[in-house]
């Protein structure tokens, strides 16, 4: 995750799902926007046990894999992802179906990734412009399974009401500057809307209508190593669907009260996304 604004603030999350954004101040008046990619992982403090289409995205280094961030797959041969994610000076590969990080547990797979694709708008130094959201096109496809299946996206244009309860998954940190968890964490996280959002005592202009804001209660939030990861919502027919990409939280600290982790919203990119999928 980027940061936009850093505190010191030091709460585990004590709930089932729960992740940590960071960021770095943009002034001394207001916290800044700062993504949450690892090298530094980002959080959650309680294990998700169940099969999703969450994924790990590791770079290359020294001979070994690090988890950097999370991602989606969206279909047998892509992942989506954020853009901050991704460095083209990078090798990198997607490790799916994995519980733990460590363990190569039976049915998943680690595969490399072929291609990277950048929305064309992003721009690493502007982050609170958006648009932070990639695919990453797989070497081979995948078959699914119990352990490895495909995210639903939502309709375009859909926009989740005020306190719309969606869950955060990743590796990211379990608090600020803490620890990065073995088993894959999640956290309940409930959406803050736009006209919330965009005050100027939360995230003010930082954020945009391109964005999902969720969480902001001091207690739960994403983390450094969750960027790129899905935040997840359950539709009225039960159907999961991924509402957001784990983008950038406050330099504050991950779970800095007011200051709600921010996700690329993923309705606004629907027909992008099948389009990067058709043309590559």
């Amino acid at each position: 995750m980027t940061q936009e604004d850093s505190s010191t603030n030091t709460h585990t999350k004590t709930v089932a799902l729960s992740k940590c954004l960071a960021g770095l101040p943009l002034s001394s008046h207001r916290p800044a926007p700062e993504t949450l990619e690892s090298g530094e992982p980002g959080s959650a403090s309680h294990p998700s046990a169940c099969a999703s289409p969450q994924v790990s995205l590791q770079y290359s280094s020294s001979g070994k894999w690090r988890h950097t961030c999370g991602g989606s797959l969206v279909a047998n041969n892509w992942v989506l992802t954020a853009a901050h994610c991704i460095s083209s000076s990078r090798t990198y590969r997607v490790v799916l179906g994995r519980h733990s990080l460590s363990t190569e547990e039976p049915g998943s797979l680690a595969i490399k990734v072929s291609k990277l694709v950048v929305h064309k708008d992003w721009n690493s130094s502007q982050l609170s412009k958006g648009n932070d959201i990639a695919m990453l096109k797989l070497a081979q496809s995948v078959s699914l399974t119990d352990k490895i299946q495909l995210a639903c996206l939502p309709p375009a244009g859909t926009i989740l009401p005020n306190n719309y309860p969606c869950y955060v998954t990743g590796w990211g940190r379990l608090q600020t500057n803490g620890a990065s968890p073995d088993i894959l964490q999640q956290g309940r996280l409930l959406v803050v809307d736009y006209a919330t959002c965009s005050r100027s005592d939360w995230w003010g202009s930082s954020v945009k209508t391109n964005m999902v804001c969720a969480g902001g209660d001091g207690v739960i939030s994403s983390c450094n190593g969750d960027s790129g990861g899905p935040l997840n919502c359950q539709a009225a027919n039960g159907q999961w669907t991924v509402h957001g990409i784990v983008s950038f939280g406050s330099t504050l600290g991950c779970n800095y009260y007011h200051k709600p982790s921010v996700f690329t919203r993923v309705s606004n990119y629907i027909d992008w996304i099948h389009s990067v999928m058709a043309n590559n």
